[in-house]
């Protein structure tokens, strides 16, 4: 049976406040969890709705250390379980479809005021609800939008509205402190920004077709 352990109860409700937020944005999503940190900590991912990925990363341990698993199954079983280990949930790998940014390599280009970072992502989504299509969604031409740009020994990175969508759907910004920071780093490839309750990572770049 797969296993999640958690030393302390805060890190479990950490969980599942994640899980919850994904279940809100899609009842049907699915969590990939990652043993990392020599089997220390355990990252969740999820894949929301706006093409970026979500990350929340908590103290524990799990068994075995990677697999995805239905994100109602994983909330379920954190709100009945109170014990330290909880079973995750059926093993859904397959759902599983998108490919995980690398764990080294990042540089950092900028570190915001959190309030600052809450304050773009609040005036657009206004901007989107006034502009939403016949299904409440907003066109993907407006996501992609740049919203705010860094830039830091020659790499510029821009920031598109589609992230800070995910920022908030997800709660990781909001009721900032007057000290909170959101840092956003970057490789080649991939950009990610950190803020106190998670992160949100997108590739860059979109990949080319493979030539037949």
């Amino acid at each position: 049976m797969p296993e999640l352990t958690f030393g302390d109860p805060h890190e479990r409700d950490d969980l599942g406040a994640f899980v919850a937020r994904a279940v809100r944005l899609d009842a049907a999503s699915v969590i990939r969890l990652r043993s990392r940190g020599d089997g220390e900590f355990v990252e969740a991912w999820l894949a929301t709705p706006f093409d970026v990925l979500a990350t929340r990363t908590v103290r524990g341990s799990l068994s075995p250390g990677d697999m995805t698993v239905s994100a109602n199954e994983l909330l379920a079983a954190l709100a009945i379980v109170r014990g330290e280990t909880v079973d995750p949930g059926r093993s859904q790998d397959m759902m599983w479809r998108s490919a995980l940014p690398p764990g080294q390599g990042w540089q950092v280009i900028d570190q915001l005021p959190a309030g600052v970072v809450a304050s773009l992502a609040d005036k657009g989504i206004e901007v989107a609800r006034e502009n939403a299509g016949p299904h409440g969604t907003p066109p993907a031409s407006l996501l992609d939008q740049t919203v705010l740009t860094v830039s830091s020994d020659g790499m510029e990175i821009k920031v598109p509205l589609r992230c800070l969508f995910a920022m908030s759907g997800m709660g990781f910004i909001g009721n900032e402190g007057p000290d909170d920071q959101v840092r956003v780093t970057a490789t080649d490839s991939w950009l990610r920004i950190d803020a106190r309750f998670g992160a949100v990572v997108r590739r860059r770049h979109a990949l080319l077709p493979l030539l037949v």
